[in-house]
C-alpha cells in the first residue's frame, strides 16, 4: 500500500511539473497545444491527488478503527480497566445485534440503566430517549465526525459530560499597549474588555438507519459498519454548520462571522480574481500576535483550490507546492491548505478562502453522552432494524482575529 501511494505521489508530482512548465513558457496564458496539454496533466493531476487523498484517508481511518475489537465495539482486553464498563460494552454490543429480548435479566437491567431521554439546550423540552453509547462505539464515530469535515478535526475541541449552556468569554487585547512609568508617578488604568458567548448543546440525529437481518448475521464487523454510517451522516452536518452554520436555533459558523482579511479585483473564475498579491494581503491581514503561531493553514472550497493552483509569484515560481510524500500534506505558500468543500464555491462575493489558525479562532462543543435507539418492530416485515443516534453539539467562533477570510467584490 505504502509503494503503490508513493507512486501515485510521484506521478502526482509529474503531472504538477508539466503544468508549471507550460505556464512558465507561455507566460501564464497557454493556448493552442499548449492549452491542451496543460488540460491533460491538470487532469491528471486532479485523478492523482483523488487518489492519494482517498488512500491517505483510508490510512487514517484503519489506524482510527485499529482500536476498536474484531468482534465489534469492546475495546481490546488491556484498555479494558472497569469491570462494569466492560460489562456494559458487551451487553450494548449483543443489543446492537440481537435486541433486548434476547439478553439475560441482568443484562436487561443494566442496559435499562443506562436508557437516558436526552433534553435539549434549554432542558425544558425532552426528546425520544436513547441508550447512552459506550467508549468504544461513540469513539468510532468521533472518528469518522474528524474523517468526514474538517471543521471538527482542525478546530478547539471541547468534550462535556452534560450539555448545558457553556458561558464563553472573548477577548481581544491586541489593541492595548503597556507604557514607561515616571518616578513617584500613579500607574495608568486599562481595562480589558471582555464579550461574552456561549455554547449550546443542540440535539444532532443521524436520521434512521436500516439494517437488514442478513447483514447483522453475516457481517462479523456490524458494529464498526454501523458507527461509521451514523459517525459519516452526523459529520456531515456538523461539518456544514460549523462552517456557514446561521447561528439562529443552530451553531454560528466560522466563515459566517469571520472578518473579511482581504477583497479580490473580480471572482475566482476571473483572470486576476486571485492573485499573488490578493493572498498576501490576506496572510497579512493577520495581526502579528496571530501571525506567528505554528497552526496557520488556508481552508477553501475545492473550486478555490483549483484557482490558487495556477498562481505563480512575480519570479514565475508557482504558489501551490505538492506534497512529494506519503503523509505530508500539500501547501500554499508555505502554509497547509484544508480542503471544506461547505465553504462557498467560487462566485460573485463568495467567501471561498480563508486563513488563519482554525483552532485558535473556532470551539466545537461535544457532548460525550451519546444515545442510540433500536427500533425492532417498525420494520419487522422487512425483515429491517431501524437504528437513530443522537449527538449534542455545539460551535462558535470565540477569536475573530485568528482567521480570516479573501471575499470577491459584490458584482
Amino acid at each position: 500500500m505504502t509503494t503503490q501511494l508513493q507512486d501515485r505521489i510521484d506521478k502526482r508530482a509529474q503531472a504538477w511539473h508539466a503544468m508549471v512548465e507550460i505556464m512558465e513558457r507561455t507566460g501564464q496564458n497557454p493556448s493552442g497545444e499548449d492549452q491542451q496539454a496543460y488540460a491533460r496533466a491538470e487532469a491528471q493531476y486532479d485523478s492523482e491527488d483523488a487518489v492519494i487523498a482517498q488512500a491517505e484517508k483510508f490510512l487514517k481511518l484503519a489506524a482510527a478503527n485499529s482500536a476498536v475489537d474484531r468482534k465489534g465495539v469492546v475495546a481490546a482486553a488491556e484498555d479494558i480497566t472497569d469491570e462494569e464498563d466492560a460489562r456494559y460494552e458487551r451487553v450494548f454490543n449483543s443489543f446492537i445485534r440481537n435486541g433486548q429480548s434476547n439478553l439475560e435479566r441482568e443484562d436487561r437491567q443494566l442496559l435499562a440503566s443506562k436508557f437516558t431521554s436526552p433534553q435539549n439546550a434549554a432542558g425544558t423540552t425532552t426528546t425520544a430517549g436513547g441508550y447512552t453509547i459506550p467508549p468504544a462505539f461513540r469513539d468510532a464515530i468521533i472518528q469518522q465526525l474528524k474523517y468526514f469535515g474538517p471543521m471538527v478535526q482542525e478546530a478547539e475541541l471541547l468534550e462535556t459530560s452534560g450539555g448545558q449552556n457553556i458561558p464563553w468569554p472573548t477577548n481581544d487585547d491586541t489593541g492595548n499597549v503597556g507604557a514607561i512609568l515616571a518616578e513617584n508617578t500613579a500607574v495608568t488604568e486599562q481595562d480589558v474588555t471582555l464579550g461574552t458567548n456561549s455554547l449550546d448543546s443542540y440535539m444532532y440525529t443521524s436520521k434512521l438507519v436500516r439494517v437488514s437481518y442478513q447483514l447483522m448475521q453475516d457481517n462479523p464487523k456490524f458494529d464498526a459498519w454501523l458507527a461509521k454510517r451514523l459517525g459519516e451522516r452526523i459529520g456531515r452536518i456538523l461539518n456544514q454548520h460549523f462552517t456557514t452554520g446561521t447561528g439562529t436555533a443552530q451553531p454560528d459558523g466560522i466563515v459566517t462571522n469571520a472578518t473579511v482579511g482581504a477583497t479580490t479585483s473580480s471572482t475566482f473564475a476571473l483572470t486576476g480574481g486571485v492573485n499573488f498579491a490578493a493572498l498576501v494581503d490576506l496572510i497579512e491581514s493577520l495581526d502579528p500576535a496571530y501571525g506567528g503561531l505554528s497552526d496557520l493553514k488556508f481552508m477553501g472550497h475545492q473550486t478555490a483550490r483549483k484557482a490558487v493552483r495556477k498562481i505563480l509569484d512575480s519570479q514565475n515560481r508557482p504558489l501551490w507546492e505538492p506534497s512529494l510524500q506519503a503523509g505530508v500534506p500539500s501547501n500554499l505558500m508555505g502554509y497547509e491548505f484544508v480542503l471544506n468543500n461547505d465553504m462557498a464555491t467560487e462566485a460573485i462575493g463568495s467567501k471561498s478562502l480563508g486563513f488563519g489558525s482554525i483552532r485558535e479562532a473556532y470551539v466545537v462543543r461535544i457532548v460525550q453522552d451519546m444515545k442510540m435507539m433500536r427500533l425492532d418492530e417498525r420494520y419487522a416485515d422487512f425483515l429491517q432494524v431501524g437504528f437513530l443516534a443522537f449527538e449534542r453539539a455545539d460551535g462558535t467562533l470565540q477569536n475573530a482575529s485568528a482567521w480570516k477570510v479573501l471575499q470577491g467584490p459584490a458584482s
